[in-house]
């Protein structure tokens, strides 16, 4: 990993899976330029489900997040690049599919709050991707690699 990077955890959600939505979620970030350094297809058991929307414990909505992310397989993976969270978040739109504009992943690919594709690490959250990435793939689960193309990517590469 370069100076200038940082990981990220991005997550197709059930809903996501489901409408075969994984391929083009991959597309669009590695048509972004960021690196893709780990994924996993997996079944998020109730016990990691807790644990991943812990901030969220005692809320109205917390047994709804639990059931859904755990309702079926969901892609987990890990990104790299430079602002890789701020560009991910970007890229996913608004939570509400209603509020995201056209082109963001949300925006294209989402019409409810509740099925909304794609969870992403919070850019304003410091240490949230630290904590998200470590739930869900051991350190030696990711790989560091170089990618070719970043020279034609960033300017200083």
């Amino acid at each position: 990993m370069s100076e200038h990077d940082e990981r990220t955890f991005v997550m197709v959600k059930p809903d996501g899976v489901q409408r075969g939505l994984i391929g083009d979620v991959v597309s669009r970030f590695e048509q972004r330029g960021l690196k893709l350094v780990g994924a996993k297809f997996m079944q998020i058991d109730e016990d990691l489900a807790h644990e991943h929307y812990g901030e969220h414990e005692g809320k109205p909505f917390f047994e709804g997040l639990v059931e859904f992310i755990t309702s079926g397989p969901v892609f987990a993976m890990v990104w790299e690049g430079a602002d890789a969270t701020r560009q991910v978040r970007k890229m996913m739109g608004e939570t509400d599919p209603a509020d995201s504009a056209p082109g963001t992943i949300r925006g294209d690919f989402g019409l409810d709050l509740g099925h909304n594709v794609i969870h992403g690490s919070d850019h304003e959250d410091e240490g949230a991707n630290e904590r998200e990435i470590a739930l869900f793939f051991d350190e030696d689960e990711l790989v560091d690699w170089d990618l070719d193309a970043a020279s034609w990517v960033y300017e200083d590469e």
